[in-house]
């Protein structure tokens, strides 16, 4: 099966539906990742929102990262205050330093649909220094609204 902007995909072995060769994802930086589309891709007669969602989101730059980067530091901010920080917790002073502790490298971006909503969302999952367990989770809306910043949970938003 061909997928636009995406080429062609096939079943993932996880068993999440379907995953694309490594293709280049500016807004993740150089390094071309698969992407993987929900399970109910297949069957969904709206494949065109898929389509729109993954070109949209292909199309995204770093720019999207700077401009999430106060929300991501809010979510870091959250975490700090909750906890009691052992030595070796990171200590960020502004929104623009969470990225040199965040790591993309393993990040697969997900497309799949809301069924309550009916929407097409990216989510995109990295490693974060301040929350090893839970990780840092970036939704957005059609590819381009950011819609969710915070531990991975499996939430849209």
């Amino acid at each position: 099966m061909e997928i636009p902007g995406l080429g062609p995909v096939v079943e993932d072995v996880e068993g999440y539906g379907l995953i694309s060769a490594p293709v280049p994802v500016p807004v993740l930086g150089d390094d071309p990742r698969p992407v993987r589309l929900d399970e109910w891709y297949e069957d969904d007669p709206g494949k065109d929102d898929w389509h729109a969602a993954v070109h949209t989101f292909l199309a995204l730059d770093r720019q999207t990262l700077h401009d999430v980067a106060p929300a991501v530091f809010a979510y870091y901010r959250a975490v700090a205050e909750s906890i009691v920080p052992e030595d070796d917790f990171p200590q960020i002073a502004e929104p623009a330093d969470v990225w040199a502790h965040v790591d993309f490298s393993r990040s697969v971006p997900t497309v799949e649909r809301d069924g309550e909503r009916g929407r097409v969302y990216v989510s995109i999952e990295a490693e974060c220094a301040w929350e090893p367990e839970h990780g840092l989770q970036i939704v957005l809306r059609d590819g381009a609204t950011v819609t969710k910043v915070g531990p991975f949970d499996g939430h849209l938003d």
